[in-house]
């Protein structure tokens, strides 16, 4: 196997480890308003559940309310329980065309829950770029072993398999760091 095409495997690996890292942090609760809170949240719409941006507006006008506005006046009621049935801790106050969802400030205690939760994902994501380091140095020795490729080559590879761990971990440091802040900071 040729050390191109491992290393191209590992950085496959690894960046799949980052997007997820970044698609874990996109769910964690900052105490900051995101539309992106009520993604996971579906809505009875004639009979079929779809996500709440597929039946109404959701905008943000400041870091702590949301609101929802449906395209069908008569989706108010079906957006407001599904909001209180995900059980996100919010509480809409639906005035007849709009639903508001004041986000409660965090607590310091939950502020520090919360960033022991990103810290974990950033781990969970590191071990996911060094099973990819891993399996490429594998890949690099089983290449030598079958006296496909020289111990000088298997040596770069190896070498340029560590630079990609490095540079991967170190973007999850980054991602990590920034929403540490963003969870942290009142």
């Amino acid at each position: 196997m040729d050390v191109k095409l491992i290393l191209a495997d590992a950085e496959a690996g690894m960046k799949k480890a980052i997007e997820h890292c970044a698609i874990d942090f996109a769910k964690i609760r900052t105490g900051r308003a995101t539309p992106s809170l009520l993604d996971s949240v579906r809505v009875d719409y004639y009979g079929s559940l779809v996500p709440i941006s597929q039946v109404a507006n959701v905008t943000t006008p400041d870091a702590t309310m949301i609101v929802v506005q449906p395209w069908e006046k008569n989706m108010i009621g079906p957006i407001d329980r599904a909001i209180q049935a995900a059980n996100l801790g919010l509480n809409p106050a639906n005035d007849g065309v709009v639903l508001r969802l004041p986000i409660p400030p965090l607590t310091e205690e939950r502020r520090r829950e919360i960033a022991k939760m990103a810290k974990k994902v950033a781990e969970d994501s590191k071990i996911g770029v060094r099973n990819a380091r891993r399996d490429a140095m594998e890949a690099l020795k089983k290449a030598e072993k079958e006296e496909h490729m020289s111990e000088d080559a298997r040596k770069g590879g190896e070498a340029d398999v560590q630079k990609l761990t490095d540079r991967y971990i170190a973007e999850i440091e980054k991602l990590f760091a920034e929403k540490e802040k963003d969870i942290l900071s009142v």
